[in-house]
């Protein structure tokens, strides 16, 4: 069984090219901040690595889907039907909306609660939020990604290559792999300041009011985009 051999493993017989820039801007991509990775690192900031873990369990299957989806033929639909794209992205930028309003009164009524006193109502909601939903609604709720995938993929696949679905579940794997990695740092970094900002509660505020101004331009930037 030729699917099988351990000779797919490698780039060039996966039908990939220039796979050494295929990482490059991998890294590029990851590296930029965005919805996902902003969550994940807040979580993890706020709640623990355990809460930041699952948010990144989450990212992880929301890619996943979409990137199975691409493969099924979901971007033909969101391409041939521009009302369920808008339909997609309006439910998506709302969304980021909501969490990054929630974020930023949350952020301003900490700001503003005196020591030992009860945390404020909009926290103690987003906080209910189990941190893989809220992530994996992130991925899923941006149909902007499906399109970035076909895009970014399709650059490396060998136009003769007679199987590109191996080709583009490789590609995905290696962006997954790398992803991973990186939401794994953002959580090793958030457990390394929990202490600190649990002590500092004015820059955990700032924290939480930068973040939801974040959120907030990301539902902007989806919309307008």
């Amino acid at each position: 069984m030729e699917w099988l051999s351990f000779g797919l493993l490698s780039p060039a017989n996966a039908g990939i090219v220039d796979f050494s820039s295929y990482l490059l801007g991998t890294l590029f991509v990851i590296l930029l901040p965005g919805p996902n990775s902003l969550y994940v690192l807040t979580i993890a900031l706020e709640k623990g690595w355990r809460f930041g873990a699952w948010g990144a369990l989450g990212v992880f299957v929301g890619d996943s889907l979409l990137m199975i989806a691409v493969a099924l033929g979901a971007a033909s639909l969101l391409m041939s039907s521009p009302m369920v794209f808008s339909f997609v992205r309006t439910l998506g930028a709302v969304y980021l909306a909501w969490m990054g309003f929630g974020l930023l009164r949350n952020g301003q009524q900490r700001w503003l609660m005196k020591q030992g006193a009860k945390p404020p109502e909009i926290q103690m909601r987003l906080m209910q939020l189990h941190p893989l939903f809220a992530a994996l609604t992130l991925s899923l709720t941006n149909p902007k990604a499906i399109f970035f995938f076909i895009a970014f993929f399709s650059q490396f696949i060998r136009p003769d290559f007679e199987s590109p679905t191996h080709t583009f579940f490789y590609l995905a794997i290696v962006l997954q792999m790398m992803s991973m990695a990186y939401l794994a740092s953002l959580i090793f970094v958030g457990q390394i300041f929990l202490k600190f900002f649990q002590h500092q509660p004015r820059l955990a505020s700032a924290l939480w009011m930068f973040a939801g101004i974040l959120f907030i331009g990301f539902a902007f930037r989806l919309l307008l985009a």
